[in-house]
């Protein structure tokens, strides 16, 4: 399936997406210096939401599609140099809702979830 959303996002930034299907998206985020918070390596949480936002998007996969609302749990600390997967899998779709719910892993480990709510205009936000 091909991606219809998000198209001109900086994948350096906010992870590429791997596999699309209906209600469901993989986005890889290699971590890298760009992203660090602190000196020891910490990578900053804005681009583990950055990341999660791109697969619940991707996920929902329309060209209107827009974050409404988030609630999201950082569950352990990435450091420089890991990889985190992002997965996110659509629960729940009425009318122009939808909930997409997205979990973060590191070598297995669980270090982000979230539950984004999502809404699909009609046209673009900014038209």
């Amino acid at each position: 399936m091909q991606l219809h959303t998000h198209l001109a996002i900086d994948e350096s930034l906010s992870g590429r997406v791997v596999r699309v299907r209906p209600g469901y998206a993989q986005v890889i985020l290699p971590t890298h210096r760009a992203m660090l918070a602190d000196r020891k390596g910490l990578i900053h949480g804005g681009f583990l939401f950055s990341a999660a936002d791109y697969a619940a998007m991707a996920a929902v996969n329309d060209p209107h599609v827009v974050l409404g609302a988030s609630e999201v749990r950082f569950l352990a600390p990435v450091r420089k140099g890991e990889t985190v997967i992002f997965e996110a899998e659509l629960e729940v779709r009425k009318g122009k809702k939808r909930i997409v719910k997205v979990q973060g892993k590191v070598e297995g480990k669980k270090v982000f979830e979230g539950s984004f709510t999502a809404f699909v205009l009609d046209h673009h936000i900014l038209d």
